[in-house]
């Protein structure tokens, strides 16, 4: 691909999750990144250097570039939808970090500010993209275990105090194990089996408080104001019933990420918060697992391929896979799944999204389908 059919990105953000975008839109056949821009002007600066992008500048001034396409936002989650709304003000295309806003309502305003401006709204995450996930999607699309009847998905651990330098946003509203980590299990159930439409939930705080065992702020206490157990049955449009927990409560488990249950087998999926990993079937009359080989790349870190993918999408007129609908979707399920646990009723979700559509296989490295 020529030089001048790059699409021009600029990154507002450069904290941790800024190292790998720019390390891969720097590789993607058809982004390049054009500037990047922080509150914090050394570390703009800083990225600029390491990576070898021209202009290193204030939110403002990126904003104002004409010849910067894409903004991919990667702030922290409260400055979400400003960011987008600021973008598609600037009449630019924006793509974001996950979760796509802190609630609904404010999500919901980043779509209808893009189809006003007629410009492309995406979110993170797009691990969904990866070589592990796509196998999976080729293999319910194939039929290998037949009609999809259910589906568990599983985030266990015992949370962030005892290694984080910053714990405490991770037990706030905004955050606790469902919006911290749900985006990566709904949107690989998502790709798998389309949109869900009604769900149910509980949800309960063990342990009150937490006390820091990591530096900088060993002995602090933090105050849980967030459920950090959540467990909600999701009934999916297309008829499969899944079951989802999220929790920074136990300390082991043994349990799967995904697994998907069909007519005629069942589907184990890799982790929803990487690109590879193994995938195993095992059909009704199997006698034992069978690992499947990838059947698609992009099995390493390949953070930045929604925008590489948006960028395609853009260019040959067709729907972009880490879509701002899907994000949307994802962000209504995990908010109502906390309205459920209070209300002790079933929700029906308020919004839908179309599955996104599957990576075709046989893609070079840093290429996507146009």
């Amino acid at each position: 691909m020529k030089k001048n059919t790059k699409t021009k990105i600029g990154i507002i953000g450069c904290g941790n999750i800024s190292t790998a975008y720019l390390k891969n839109l720097t590789m993607f056949h058809n982004t390049e990144v054009a500037a990047c821009a922080d509150l914090v002007p050394e570390r703009a600066r800083a990225k600029a250097a390491e990576f070898n992008v021209s202009k290193a500048c204030t939110v403002d001034e990126l904003l104002a570039d004409p010849g910067i396409e894409i903004v991919v936002n990667l702030t922290i989650p409260k400055a979400h939808a400003a960011i987008a709304l600021a973008a598609l003000r600037a009449g630019k295309h924006v793509y974001g970090e996950k979760p796509l806003a802190l609630d609904r309502a404010s999500g919901a305003a980043v779509l209808k500010a893009a189809k006003k401006a007629g410009k492309r709204a995406g979110s993170a995450p797009d691990t969904f993209l990866g070589g592990g996930h796509q196998t999976c999607r080729k293999i319910i699309d194939d039929g290998l275990i037949g009609k999809p009847v259910g589906a568990v998905a599983f985030m266990m651990c015992h949370g962030h105090e005892s290694w984080h330098p910053e714990p405490n946003y991770y037990y706030q509203p905004g955050a606790g194990p469902m919006f911290d980590m749900g985006p990566y299990y709904l949107t690989a159930l998502i790709n798998l089996m389309g949109p869900v439409r009604r769900l149910t939930a509980a949800t309960r705080i063990t342990f009150p408080t937490r006390k820091i065992t990591s530096q900088p702020n060993f002995g602090k206490i933090i105050k849980v104001n967030v459920p950090t157990y959540v467990a909600g049955i999701l009934e999916f449009a297309c008829g499969a019933v899944g079951t989802i927990i999220t929790t920074f409560d136990v300390w082991h488990s043994e349990l799967p990420r995904i697994e998907v249950y069909g007519t005629e087998g069942t589907l184990s999926v890799p982790d929803p918060n990487g690109f590879g990993g193994k995938v195993r079937v095992r059909g009704r009359a199997d006698k034992e697992w069978g690992e499947i080989a990838l059947t698609h790349g992009y099995d390493a870190n390949a953070r930045g391929i929604g925008v590489a993918d948006m960028a395609a999408a853009i260019r040959g007129r067709r729907p972009h896979r880490a879509d701002a609908g899907v994000a949307l979707h994802v962000l209504d399920i995990m908010q109502s799944l906390h309205e459920s646990a209070a209300s002790g009723r079933h929700v029906v979700l308020k919004t839908t999204c179309r599955q996104p559509a599957p990576l075709p296989a046989g893609l070079k490295q840093w290429e996507i389908d146009r």
